[in-house]
């Protein structure tokens, strides 16, 4: 089984103090964990404005190690054509790494976003 986490999701782990809800926990501890490339990109936007003190590929690279994450390999065309469809958010960040869970199965996607637990019924907290 895979399972996706969001960008925030992963901030947590990587911090190491992840307080995250019993489902998600078991799944992190038995699926095969992978997020969406556009989670590396959000990471970039949120080093450059002061909000992570690492740059991303360092945060992803620590994860790596620690506890198996990839990077999905899905063509980006083929997300990006997904995204469109998910009319719910003005977030591209979110439309992108929902399409990207959805596109691969609906596979869990780990988040305590509301807005996307909300819109994406595969997401587990």
């Amino acid at each position: 089984m895979i399972a996706y986490l969001d960008t925030h999701a992963v901030i947590r782990l990587a911090h190491g103090r992840p307080r995250i809800g019993r489902d998600a926990a078991r799944l992190i501890q038995s699926a095969e964990l992978l997020v969406s490339p556009m989670v590396l990109v959000e990471f970039e936007y949120l080093h450059e404005i002061g909000r992570l003190t690492l740059p991303g590929r360092d945060i992803l690279r620590k994860l790596e190690h620690e506890i198996g994450l990839h990077v999905c390999d899905l063509p980006f065309a083929d997300v990006a054509g997904a995204a469109v469809d998910e009319k719910w958010t003005r977030d591209a960040f979110d439309r992108i790494i929902v399409a990207q869970a959805k596109l691969n199965g609906l596979a869990p996607l780990i988040s305590s976003d509301e807005a996307i637990a909300e819109h994406y019924p595969s997401t587990v907290w």
